[in-house]
Order: structure tokens, then C-alpha cells, then sequence
């Protein structure tokens, strides 16, 4: 079980039992695998990506990126991995689906926040 021990006390107060609690982390764990597979099928559908991530090198309001791959793992709630570009690569900590056509990473050092990407620039406005 992935809850910690506040969360745990929490949730039983609250009324839930071991069961119920086994169950919420089994489907926590579930969530965050299905995520994590839907973002890595996003890159792998495309070549091309468009971010609202500020860059230094690039005037353009949506950066276009050259994808080559995302690779994610998971533990219990955890989601890591590296996003890498035809150039560069980002550290990822976390990530969720907005749209069919867009999804939100988190992006560790060097980047440090959050970035939407999509296959096409209309999403990010």
C-alpha cells in the first residue's frame, strides 16, 4: 500500500477499512500505469510536438520539437522518466492527459515546471 501513515489514519477515520484502502491504492497504482502508457503512446504518435515552454533559442510562441522518444516508469503513484528531442532531453517527475490531442509533463531540472505539448500549436492557445 502506497498511502502513507497520515493518509492511512486519515482514511480510516473517515470510515474506510484495510479492504477499502488496499482497493483506492490498488486503483491509484492502476491510474498512474494507464497514464503512463497513454503519454508514451502520445510521443510515439508523433514526430513533431509543440510546447508552451519558454526557450531560449526560440522566438516561436509554441516551440516545435523534434521528438525521439518517451520513456517512463512508475512506482505506486510515482511517474519518472526522460523526454528526449532530436537535440536535447528533459527529465520528467510527473505527467497527466488533458486532451486527445495534448498532455502536460513536469519537468525537471533545467526546466523545472510544468509544460503543455501537442500535436499542433491551436491546443496551447
Amino acid at each position: 500500500m502506497h498511502f502513507d501513515q497520515r493518509t492511512q489514519r486519515a482514511l480510516r477515520d473517515v470510515g474506510l477499512g484495510t479492504e477499502d484502502l488496499r482497493a483506492a491504492s490498488a486503483a491509484v497504482v492502476e491510474a498512474v500505469e494507464d497514464d503512463a502508457a497513454a503519454l508514451e503512446a502520445f510521443f510515439d504518435d508523433h514526430d513533431t510536438v509543440y510546447s508552451d515552454m519558454d526557450m531560449a533559442h526560440s522566438s516561436a510562441e509554441y516551440p516545435e520539437h523534434a521528438v525521439e522518444y518517451l520513456d517512463i516508469t512508475t512506482h505506486a503513484a510515482d511517474m519518472r522518466g526522460w523526454l528526449r528531442f532530436d537535440t536535447w532531453g528533459a527529465y520528467v517527475e510527473d505527467g497527466r492527459i488533458l486532451g486527445e490531442d495534448s498532455v502536460e509533463l513536469t519537468l525537471g531540472p533545467t526546466i523545472d515546471g510544468r509544460v503543455r505539448f501537442a500535436a499542433e500549436r491551436e491546443p496551447l492557445r
